[in-house]
């Protein structure tokens, strides 16, 4: 070939990696977008050549972001841990432990997205390592900045190469979302129109409701399902994967909200939690949002009198609970006095032990300019309680 046919075969090349971009529609690739909104760590299951390394890229692409990519089994501890410099004066200013340059471009650009690569075929070691730049987002003595994502991507264990299980305190950190190929997806990409994935767009009008909700909604279920508060997997596969911890349950927290302020897609925000939780008790949290009513806590406390009572037990708790952090956001006395008449209607059809905690925390917040609300001689025992307030 002459230079001017090798020039020809590489304008060549080129075209053929010129593609257009299309919103996607795929509740996986919007719950990608909701967990990377939210900068939660994403871990994408699935076979190899499916297309995982090719989302990454279009997401950082849309997102207008860095994309630093590192395959975790062709690293070294060292990698993610540093490697010590001694200084001038170590007994004084104590050993720094170097990063690799690829940390060191996202902590200069601010944000980025970081992609670790076969996670699955990093030996334990590394893996080890790694958890202290999912957690800590820490590499050697360097920290991410808040603006950098982190998304992993991993075989399983009997498709990658030299594969291993992911080790369990890992796996926990992780949103964890299984990667298959849509071969419409696939048809149009070839075609030149790959999806894009935009982040979701937040109401910012919504932002503090849409936290209340979610912390009334998990917290609901874990009062009626206390048993999946955590619950480690016994087999060593299930441990790879997502599973119900409080650390766990937090994130499900922030997913339900990024949700509830987007108006996301309902499977997309499910598969998400699930990814968060895992199947089990991601299932059961959604089939029980779908139950309750819970009325918002706002409209409850902007009328009083106009809610219909919970019957059971727990949902009187989430809402009082509810109610309570909604008023520790915007503390006045017209919202406090509006709480306290909350109480004294579910005093009248609940047993008062299920009101202690949350009329302790309402009245940690009063004011000591406020009177003594006039619903005090409406909660029988509750008024022992609370004379310390007096």
């Amino acid at each position: 070939m002459t230079l001017t046919q090798i020039q020809a075969a590489d304008r060549l090349i080129a075209l053929t990696h010129v593609t257009a971009t299309a919103p996607a529609v795929n509740p996986a690739v919007q719950a990608l977008a909701l967990a990377t909104a939210a900068n939660l760590p994403v871990l994408l299951w699935g076979e190899p050549g499916i297309g995982k390394s090719a989302t990454l890229t279009q997401l950082a692409r849309g997102l207008d972001l860095r994309l630093e990519t590192v395959i975790g089994s062709v690293h070294e501890p060292s990698d993610f841990a540093g490697l010590p410099v001694i200084g001038k004066n170590p007994a004084t200013e104590g050993v720094a432990m170097a990063p690799p340059d690829w940390a060191v471009r996202l902590h200069r650009a601010g944000h980025g997205l970081l992609f670790l690569d076969e996670l699955s075929s990093a030996p334990p070691a590394v893996q080890a390592a790694l958890l202290r730049v999912v957690l800590e987002r820490r590499v050697g003595s360097l920290p991410l900045p808040d603006g950098v994502r982190i998304v992993a991507a991993a075989n399983p264990a009997g498709s990658a190469a030299d594969g291993w299980q992911l080790a369990p305190p890992l796996a926990n950190r992780f949103v964890h979302l299984a990667w298959v190929h849509d071969p419409e997806v696939v048809v149009r990409g070839l075609g030149g129109t790959w999806p894009c994935i935009p982040l979701p767009h937040l109401d910012p009008g919504q932002l503090e409701r849409s936290v209340v909700r979610a912390r009334a909604c998990v917290c609901a279920f874990l009062t009626a399902r206390p048993d999946y508060t955590h619950r480690m997997p016994s087999s060593a596969q299930a441990r790879a994967g997502a599973w119900p911890s409080p650390r766990t349950w937090e994130m499900a927290l922030r997913l339900l909200a990024f949700g509830y302020a987007a108006d996301a897609d309902r499977e997309a925000v499910a598969l998400a939690v699930r990814g968060a939780v895992g199947d089990g008790a991601g299932l059961e949290l959604l089939a029980f949002l779908e139950r309750r009513d819970l009325p918002d806590p706002e409209a409850v406390l902007a009328d009083p009198d106009g809610f219909d009572l919970p019957e059971r037990g727990d949902l009187v708790h989430a809402l009082l609970s509810a109610a309570v952090d909604a008023i520790s956001r915007d503390t006045t006395q017209r919202r406090w006095q509006a709480g306290w008449e909350v109480l004294a209607r579910l005093a009248d059809a609940v047993p008062v032990d299920l009101l202690a905690a949350p009329a302790v925390q309402l009245a940690a917040l009063r004011d000591p300019t406020w009177p003594l609300p006039a619903q005090l001689d409406r909660l029988g025992p509750l008024e022992k309680l609370l004379a310390w307030t007096e």
